[in-house]
């Protein structure tokens, strides 16, 4: 997997451009770069939110027209809804997704991660270990969420092993060495982190607060962030401001 940045977001966005300039009815192009413009704004490599907001669902609306029973369309939709923090909304479109497909591994991590916001981490954690059986390379937070720290940290850094350039996962695994008291581990993964982002997110716990997810986040989900993510990052060295 590639790190995301915003010359491979504006790579797949030509890639898909192209393919709906050949076929402008296609449903798995029109799914696809909504997708990919959702993702930008989630991944914060891309500087046209607006716009961008605008032509995934305009894309997402055609597909899901032209193919209610397809689950791309509604991954598509689902990843648009998430960009825009309506997670209850983006959990039911997950939920359709995994009843069309019940092997896409990401709609899990995804449906996971919607649950977390909306505020139910007991939902949470059986979709994050279904994703895990099915796919034991992929990254998880929950552990760290819930203070199991040592049991983060075990996840984290077979994520990091094998993801070696995904800077959310390095942050990630930052806190959680800063957690369990490892400062010099974390310095070092938090540099890492630093290195391969696309952004200035950790340059600061206010910067990480402003463009995380965890802003739309219910109450109790942003304490839970305040009490392990960036207690650990700030032991990492993340200043607040």
């Amino acid at each position: 997997m590639k790190p995301n940045s915003r010359a491979r977001h504006s790579e797949q966005i030509s890639w898909y451009e192209r393919a709906l300039a050949l076929d402008p009815d296609s449903v798995e192009a029109q799914s696809l770069l909504a997708t990919v413009l959702a993702g930008g704004i989630l991944a914060n490599t891309t500087d046209t939110v607006e716009a961008d907001l605008l032509r995934a669902e305009d894309l997402a609306a055609r597909a899901l027209a032209a193919s209610p029973d397809c689950p791309l369309p509604h991954f598509a939709k689902a990843t648009l809804l998430r960009a825009q923090h309506r997670w209850a909304e983006a959990i039911s479109e997950y939920e359709t997704v995994l009843a069309l497909n019940r092997n896409w591994v990401f709609a899990f991590f995804a449906l996971g991660q919607c649950k977390l916001f909306a505020g139910s981490i007991e939902e949470t954690i059986p979709l994050i270990e279904r994703a895990i059986r099915i796919s034991p390379r992929d990254p998880e937070l929950v552990h760290l969420l819930q203070s199991r720290t040592p049991e983060a940290i075990i996840w984290l850094e077979k994520a990091r092993n094998n993801w070696p350039a995904q800077s959310h996962i390095r942050a990630w695994l930052a806190s959680a060495y800063g957690l369990n008291g490892e400062t010099e581990r974390a310095t070092v993964e938090l540099a890492e982190a630093r290195r391969l982002s696309g952004d200035d997110r950790l340059s600061s716990i206010a910067r990480l607060r402003a463009l995380g997810p965890y802003a739309g986040g219910v109450p109790k989900i942003q304490a839970l962030f305040e009490s392990t993510y960036f207690a650990g990052l700030r032991k990492a060295g993340v200043p607040e401001e």
